[in-house]
């Protein structure tokens, strides 16, 4: 746990903390804590390897802000604002 004076922001986030993939901001890495989607979505995250403990790291935003590219073991992938909202990352 971290003391002192805390921004609420991400990119100042304590080690635990659980935020959505979405909210990652670029330049900074995390792990996957849960998956939170259904069906075809959650089959199709779990065959590109992003499984809990997972290290993803956010690239790029495109200029409409949708979609955001991520390097997920290796390789670029890039999510939707709707997927990325079911995937829960930690610190």
């Amino acid at each position: 746990m971290t003391t002192g004076n805390r921004r609420n922001g991400p990119t100042d986030c304590p080690a635990g903390t659980v935020l959505s993939l979405y909210e990652l901001p670029v330049g900074k890495s995390a792990t996957v804590h849960s998956i939170q989607a259904r069906g075809l979505t959650r089959r199709r995250m779990l065959d590109l390897g992003l499984v809990p403990g997972t290290r993803v790291e956010a690239l790029r935003v495109s200029p409409a802000g949708d979609p955001r590219a991520y390097r997920i073991r290796g390789t670029v992938i890039a999510f939707r604002k709707e997927e990325a909202r079911q995937i829960q990352i930690s610190f």
